[in-house]
């Protein structure tokens, strides 16, 4: 639904001098029809349209120049061009913006010389937003896109984005525009420049450089780009200087490098094989999996591992892991019982074995067994920083292994294949027979919690999650939100990578509506199904998603959690008077509600060119309204259902 931008030679609207001089035109006849009175109102305070004069210095044009002077200014071949050739080069589909002076150049480049086309130029109505939408773009398609915008206020804006993709080891590359040659700056160009554009966010970038020409950007953003998606991954920063985007190559030679992916690392053979030993040896070993998955790949492989041991698999959601149909998918309770634990991609694993309580005052518990041994296969310890705490309290594995644990897999099955010993099948089927049961327990009693409250006003999350359940089974979908209820996880059906893609990392909000859009662009270009379960408060940092959503024609459904209330704030509020004896009196509200007026997401949605309906809050109609949004969906438009809900 992208639309091409006008030849120079046609009207249109990015060909300003046309449409004025149309205008003129217009206002001519316009004049000679109208009252007397009416025109000089019109002329009043020098109101004109501007000459032709005026209009081609406004707009940089050559035109009234003289020949020599015309082959002295204009840019035959201009560097911001050849950035284009490089990121075509990168296989980048995308580049999201808001749109700023400082990379002008390369704005101009890939819409013109690059044909908007691979890369597409994605509006964005904020810098958050196009980080995030580049966050959620990656964790489907498995590459990057570009993120192109003011290296000083753009950054400061895109600030949190940033740290949400840094705590989730998810790529983002960032090309920041900035003016480093003081004597070339436009007087606004001094406040939207700096000495180190790259500082305010440097603390969770794993790279940055500010290359001072062309061949140095070349090789910089190569490197940006294969360090962003060398694991553990995350985002990177480039500068593109003002100077070095418009200065004219003539007929210079730039050599542009070609990448070369990095292959993750595997762990260390010997330590692989004494993970092997020590799992088969556990009577009851347990695997806790987060960011372990990159693709279905890696879901398939912890599917083998834990069927070849019939050990239990803890999905902590950072990525999608493991199926959560298949009977080895468990709740986080059976930590209690095991004596082995294989975390894989975990951010910590003292949080496996305590807990801290929330009450009057704080006290770490142990949950977990005294004896239990801990085994850890993850990038994690390869890459820290320091300032900002992405990390968990330190905790003293039995067996660290640094590697990719998606990449460390094939060896460490076929290690446990080697080590089980004869004779064991009684003892894997026994375990398997005992999850097997468990786990139909765990689904039946998930379907029996939904049928409380089925029809309480405002809708409860069990039957939000129930009806949109039922409304996209049976297509090819994926869920490109973190819903904070667990019940969607233990009645959907995920059992494909691509069906969920974890959660924002840093808990930043304003991170889940544009990454939502962004995953499901790379869904549309797949031919699946995005569906979003939307919070109202994260909505409300960044509804220009929605818009950006509907003027690229990208399909998304969108159900709106709309408990009317920062719900989670509202409940510290309320331990906090509950621990000072201070009642429940409904102060907990003040600051923590979004009502008063409640805010109207249909009408909102429907503003920025969705198709929306709601607020709907009788349960008897949601759905029905589901189905009609799905439709508008499938038709190729995003759409918004603003569902009254429970708080939880």
């Amino acid at each position: 639904m992208t639309s091409k931008p006008p030849r120079s030679d046609q009207p249109g609207p990015l060909n300003r001098r046309h449409f004025l001089a149309g205008a003129s035109a217009a206002g001519v006849g316009l004049a000679a029809a109208a009252p007397a009175a009416a025109q000089t109102r019109l002329n009043e305070g020098g109101a004109r349209p501007p000459n032709e004069a005026e209009l081609a210095r406004e707009q940089g044009s050559l035109d009234g120049y003289t020949a020599e002077e015309s082959e002295r200014y204009f840019v035959e071949r201009p560097g911001s061009d050849v950035m284009v050739d490089l990121i075509k080069r990168l296989d980048v589909d995308y580049v999201t913006t808001n749109p700023g002076s400082s990379f002008r150049g390369l704005h101009e480049s890939i819409v013109n010389y690059g044909g908007n086309r691979r890369p597409e130029l994605l509006t964005c109505v904020h810098e958050e937003q196009a980080v995030a939408m580049a966050h959620g773009y990656t964790k489907v398609a498995g590459k990057p896109m570009i993120v192109a915008c003011h290296g000083t206020v753009g950054l400061q804006h895109a600030a949190m984005a940033v740290y949400n993709a840094w705590c989730d080891r998810a790529p983002v590359v960032i090309v920041a525009g900035n003016h480093m040659d003081g004597t070339e700056r436009r007087v606004l160009e001094w406040v939207h420049s700096a000495q180190d554009c790259i500082r305010p966010i440097r603390d969770y970038i794993k790279w940055d450089d500010a290359p001072p020409s062309l061949p140095h950007f070349a090789e910089s953003l190569v490197r940006a780009h294969k360090i962003a998606t060398t694991h553990p991954m995350g985002p990177v920063a480039i500068v593109a200087d003002g100077h070095v985007q418009e200065q004219d190559l003539g007929r210079a030679e730039i050599e542009l490098p070609k990448l070369s992916p990095t292959q993750p690392p595997r762990g260390d053979d010997n330590a692989i094989r004494e993970a092997a030993r020590l799992l088969v040896a556990a009577e009851s070993p347990v695997i806790m999996a987060d960011r372990m998955a990159h693709d279905q790949a890696g879901v398939d492989l912890l599917v083998e591992l834990a069927e070849t041991l019939q050990a239990p698999v803890v999905n902590r959601r950072g990525r999608m892991n493991f199926p959560n149909t298949h009977y080895l998918n468990q709740g986080g309770n059976v930590t209690a019982r095991a004596d082995l634990i294989l975390g894989l991609e975990l951010t910590g694993t003292w949080g496996l074995v305590n807990t801290v309580s929330d009450r009057v005052h704080r006290e770490a518990r142990r949950i977990a067994r005294p004896d239990v041994k801990i085994v850890t296969i993850g990038v994690g310890d390869l890459f820290l920083k320091s300032n900002y705490q992405g990390f968990s309290r330190y905790y003293g594995d039995d067996l660290a292994i640094a590697g990719d644990a998606q990449a460390s897999l094939p060896a460490l099955i076929a290690a446990v294949k080697e080590a089980l010993p004869r004779g064991s099948r009684g003892l894997l089927e026994r375990r398997a027979a005992e999850w097997r049961a468990a786990h139909r327990a765990r689904r039946d009693s998930a379907r029996d919690a939904a049928r409380y409250a089925w029809d309480a006003s405002p809708i409860s999350t069990q039957r939000l999650t129930a009806e949109l359940w039922n409304v996209i089974r049976d297509r090819d979908w994926g869920l490109v939100s973190e819903p904070l209820f667990g019940f969607l996880h233990d009645t959907w059906e995920i059992e494909r990578y691509h069906q969920y893609i974890g959660g924002s990392g840093g808990a930043g909000m304003g991170y889940g509506a544009p990454a939502a859009v962004g995953a499901a662009l790379a869904h549309r270009d797949a031919g699946r199904l995005a569906v979003n379960v939307q919070k109202d408060g994260d909505l409300m940092y960044v509804p220009g998603a929605l818009w950006t959503a509907a003027h690229h024609g990208i399909p998304l459904l969108s159900v709106m959690h709309n408990n009317r209330a920062y719900h989670q704030e509202l409940m510290h509020l309320q331990r906090m008077a509950s621990r000072r004896r201070r009642g429940l009196d409904g102060s907990a509200r003040i600051g923590n509600v979004l009502d008063d007026p409640p805010i109207d997401f249909a009408t909102l949605a429907k503003s920025m060119g969705l198709w929306a309906a709601g607020p709907v809050s009788d349960p008897a109609k949601l759905g029905p309204v589901l189905r009609e949004a799905l439709a508008a969906v499938e038709s190729g438009q995003p759409a918004l259902v603003d569902v009254v809900s429970q708080p939880r």
